[in-house]
């Protein structure tokens, strides 16, 4: 099995309830075992063109899991299980209520249309490398560096809820 880190975030709707019900659809996978949720934490939406404080806040977390899936087909359930909990895809970093982003997959690089790892972006989003810092202390994001180094540069504010 290989291990996966995978980042939740929720701005719209029950996000506690929705947090909680897609942990649980991910833990309950054939092949997916859960090894670690971090403690939840509360961000400002980024849009492309940075920081909306007037948009709702999001719930983000990290989840850890050892899995036999191959990176798109855990991709695919994450995007299926998004997809029952109402997740739709008009606006590009728009609010959602729910957004499952597979981070890393230990040893694996890749990119294409699909997918892209590690997650490009996450080497500089405090809301993904604080919880992921929580639950996996020595981590480190290959080409970039150790997690702890990484969230201390990251300047975004995360507050653990």
């Amino acid at each position: 099995m290989t291990r996966a880190v995978i980042a939740y975030g929720a701005n719209l709707g029950d996000r506690e309830a929705t947090v909680a019900s897609a942990t649980r659809a991910v833990a309950e996978t054939e092949g997916v075992e859960l090894v670690a949720v971090s403690p939840v934490y509360e961000s400002a939406a980024v849009r492309l063109d940075g920081v909306d404080p007037d948009a709702p806040r999001y719930l983000n977390g990290v989840i850890l899991v050892d899995t036999d899936l191959e990176p798109h087909a855990l991709l695919d359930l994450l995007q299926r299980i998004e997809a029952e909990h109402g997740r739709t895809r008009e606006t590009r970093w728009g609010d959602r209520t729910l957004d499952l982003d597979l981070i890393d997959v230990r040893g694996i690089r890749l990119a294409d249309d699909r997918l892209e790892l590690p997650h490009p972006r996450t080497w500089e989003r405090a809301f993904v490398l604080q919880p992921w810092l929580d639950v996996e202390p020595d981590a480190v994001l290959d080409g970039r560096g150790a997690i702890a180094d990484l969230r201390a540069a990251a300047a975004d504010e995360v507050i653990r809820r």
